[in-house]
């Protein structure tokens, strides 16, 4: 596996996340944040999910686009019971059938509220930090049991604890939480005495939707008898047994099973556990959320819809109608400041380009003034400008295919992007392939890019035609643009981070007309990455984990340290002097440059001499072969996990992105003096920096925000990026589902899908995007496409950004749960926490 990145260009925002494992190819690249949906929803809503039935068996709650709604188990116009921005999703009835109680992420993660089932004002009952759900009511409904991973006793060993929730109860009207047991109950159904307990486990942090799997992490069905302790383990199938609920006066339990090589329903006799009898024949879809009523009706999800099945009866979809304005907006106005993930500083300097949200931006440096160059649902990437500030160079994914394509003033009495009236987007060349992370060569005659995914190739802007330099035999790919690359500065070489098989890369030289070999220049055996051209082409920094804390087995968080190899003997001894010699040289050049400024001052050169020599070409590089693998050093003086880092223009400073313990801050080291400090305290996840092309500015981008750094007073300018853009939900939501589509097509490990027909499978899970208000509910959408495959490490995650959500203290210590009084009991106090 790569090393932690903390410069992360994505797009989409980084709040939604899928993961699959293909070829074996990692796709860890959309990214989607909370929105807001107003469409009147109609007919027929297609993404039912949640449903639970009433004790006495007339009525069912279930989950729509965010919110709780209640529908007449026989059918008809359902009932909103919650109105909220949140998501509003799991209800669990009372046994009396007065009180529902749900999850919702209200207050930055998901608590438990109760509401009166005809609804009403929600009573929130938790608020810690962490997720927490509910899974049912006590036997006398004084309590809500539900499940969270708050903290394990302190007696507590199992493994992972991190992916296992506990069993706590609070009281329905509010009060203390409870703990009930540490060990990883999900689902948690109780029965009319109170005695037993009957649950599925969690054994670890697979995707639940994940279908058609056997392994040792599918869940498993348990009674528990609270008087014993005793806990029986009474399903025996390998494959996935989930959702209990007591039936028959409690002597039996109905429940989800794979076994018949689809979720259907099946019913087991307590009395003769691990003999089950199924109930339900579906076949092309999963069933999910099993719930019972006292008369022993089932109901369930089957197809986005609800279904219920009366004793000894049929399944029957239940005819639902939804007749309400949805409180979310499709429509999301989004602020452009602090989101963006991109930036290249344009030739002069004077503005910026961008990517916020998949959307190609320019503001100016003074004052903000900001241009939005692209406005599609697909995504933008990699935008930069030409060497003559002349066009913006991006890559977009439209039509299933990723084309370069780039952005021009159309009236040349506009000098500025972020001031033009009038753009003219063009596609650079056409062809049948993905292609993507354009690069400019400096001289603006061709453009390097990525073909394919896993293709170096080179395109002459002059005779349109385009060179393959290294080939998917040469180069391994995890995800949308991973790979890199970058220009030498007389455009005649490219330094390449190379990763031919997945594990550990190297740093390659290679000719950009492709007549050379390539030459390996790092052959560490660790990872080495990330190179750039410095000190006018003589020198390339990379970063490299040989020197750092790593793990053998390519896992885990490692620390890496900024390296340079020096392609010219005089740049290798100059970096070497000790501190007098160099400050001899210093004199001697200083004394040589004057001399020649006064000689220049008497020369009666014309104007457009002097313009000439502004323009003359960059010098052709040269390179000491011998010996060169030999001449290289370390720059950084502590290992660190590393964003960025940059040399200064006489190369005696390095500046670097560095994260020690907490965030990332900018740091420098004086590589003369070995002296390092720390420039500015960021506290910052990921971070680009870049001089601008005369290299007396360094920009900064941070989490998001851009800034201009004034390095002799230790001082940031903020770039403002004013304005904000509107952004089309469901268009967003619809690309998104085409982009994990398309991209698990051309790239699955397993070219039969694991059985699957992922071909009718898009058709199949396209239906259900109207029905979709929320990334929650679009996650759980892919999760369930994606789960068809029955491959592990897949599915997706959504992950809202939330700045005025709970935060729970951590005080390291353990709380002793059985105390009664007032007050917090402390078990144990964990050694070298705040508390010891």
């Amino acid at each position: 596996m790569s090393q932690k990145n903390h410069y992360c260009p994505e797009t989409k925002e980084n709040r939604f996340r899928v993961y699959l494992f293909m070829k074996p190819i990692l796709i860890m690249a959309l990214f989607l944040c909370l929105g807001l949906t107003t469409v009147i929803a109609q007919d027929g809503p297609t993404w039912l999910r949640y449903p639970a039935i009433s004790p006495d068996g007339q009525t069912i709650a279930f989950t729509y686009k965010g919110d709780i709604y209640t529908v007449a188990a026989s059918g008809g116009s359902a009932k909103a019971i919650t109105f909220n921005e949140a998501y509003d999703h799991m209800p669990v009835w009372s046994h009396d059938g007065k009180s529902i109680a749900f999850a919702a992420d209200r207050y930055g993660n998901f608590d438990v509220f109760v509401v009166d089932a005809a609804g009403g004002e929600p009573r929130r009952l938790t608020f810690h930090s962490r997720n927490e759900v509910p899974y049912s009511f006590s036997a006398d409904d004084q309590a809500v049991l539900f499940g969270a991973q708050r903290q394990d006793l302190a007696s507590h060993r199992q493994f992972p604890s991190g992916s296992q929730p506990e069993l706590y109860s609070v009281p329905a009207k509010g009060g203390r939480v409870g703990m009930l047991c540490t060990f990883p109950a999900e689902a948690v159904q109780v029965s009319r005495d109170g005695r037993h307990m009957v649950y599925h486990d969690k054994k670890g942090g697979e995707n639940e939707y994940r279908k058609h799997h056997t392994s040792s992490i599918t869940r498993d069905i348990w009674l528990y008898d609270s008087r014993s302790g005793e806990q029986r383990l009474i399903t025996v199938f390998k494959g996935e047994d989930r959702n209990p609920v007591f039936a028959d006066s409690d002597q039996s339990i109905c429940y989800l099973s794979e076994e018949s090589g689809s979720f259907n329903v099946h019913k087991m006799d307590l009395k003769t556990p691990g003999q089950s009898r199924q109930l339900t024949s579906f076949q092309k879809f999963p069933v999910r959320f099993l719930s019972g009523s006292g008369d022993g009706t089932l109901c369930f999800g089957y197809d986005g819809q609800i279904y219920t099945m009366a004793p000894g009866g049929q399944p029957r979809q239940v005819a639902v109608t939804i007749r309400s304005e949805d409180q979310r907006n499709n429509d999301l106005f989004l602020a452009i400041s602090g989101n963006a993930r991109e930036m290249d500083v344009s030739p002069n300097g004077k503005e910026v380009v961008y990517v916020v949200r998949g959307e190609v931006f320019v503001s100016a440096v003074e004052g903000g003034v900001t241009k939005r160059i692209t406005d599609t649902p697909e995504q933008e990437r990699f935008a930069s400008f030409s060497p003559d500030g002349e066009a913006i160079l991006y890559a977009s994914e439209r039509g299933g295919k990723w084309q370069i394509y780039q952005a021009k003033k159309t009236r040349r009495e506009e000098p500025y992007f972020y001031a033009a009236t009038v753009l003219r987007e063009e596609p650079l060349f056409a062809n049948d392939k993905n292609n993507y992370q354009p690069q400019y060569s400096p001289d603006g005659k061709e453009v390097a890019y990525i073909e394919d995914r896993a293709s170096l190739a080179v395109y002459n802007l002059a005779s349109r035609q385009s060179r393959i330099l290294l080939t998917p035999d040469e180069l391994y790919y995890m995800s949308d643009g991973d790979q890199y690359f970058a220009w030498s500065p007389d455009s005649k070489w490219l330094l390449v981070e190379f990763t031919p098989v997945m594990g550990n890369g190297e740093v390659v030289l290679i000719a950009a007309d492709g007549q050379k070999k390539m030459l390996n220049l790092t052959q560490s055996g660790y990872n080495d990455y990330r190179p750039k051209w410095v000190n006018q082409g003589k020198q390339m920094l990379w970063f490299s984990n040989r020197d750092g804390l790593r793990s053998y087995a390519n896992s885990g968080d490692r620390q890496a340290d900024v390296y340079s190899m020096f392609f010219s003997r005089d740049a290798w001894e100059r970096f070497n002097l000790s501190k007098e010699d160099y400050a001899l040289l210093q004199a001697i050049e200083e004394k040589e440059k004057k001399e020649k400024e006064e000689a220049a001052d008497k020369s009666k050169k014309d104007k457009k001499d002097k313009q000439a020599g502004a323009e003359k070409k960059e010098a052709a590089l040269t390179f000491a072969w011998d010996e060169l693998l030999e001449r290289k050093a370390r720059l950084t003086l502590h290992s660190s996990s590393l964003a960025d880092a940059v040399l200064s223009k006489d190369g005696e400073t390095l500046y670097y992105l560095a994260s020690f313990e907490k965030g990332l801050n900018l740091w420098s080291s004086k590589l003369r003096s070995k002296e390092a400090k720390m420039e500015l305290q960021l506290d910052a996840e990921r971070g680009q920096l870049q001089w601008d092309k005369e290299m007396k500015n360094l920009f900064l981008l941070a989490d998001g925000k851009i800034a201009r750094i004034d390095l002799d007073k230790g001082k940031r300018q903020a770039v403002e990026l004013k304005g904000e853009m509107k952004l089309d939900q469901a268009a967003e939501r619809k690309y998104m589902f085409e982009h994990v589509w398309q991209r698990t097509r051309t790239g699955f490990y397993s070219p039969g899908f694991h059985g699957a027909d992922w071909q009718g499978l898009r058709s199949a899970y396209l239906k259900y995007l109207p029905g979709i208000g929320s990334g929650y509910e679009f996650t759980d959408l892919l999760s369930e496409m994606l789960g068809e495959l029955n491959s592990s490490h897949s599915g997706a995650r959504y992950n809202p950004r939330r700045d005025d959500g709970d935060e729970t203290a951590s005080l390291g210590i353990f709380v002793d749960y059985d105390h009664a009084g007032n007050g917090l009991r402390i078990a144990e106090i964990i050694r070298g926490g705040p508390l010891d």
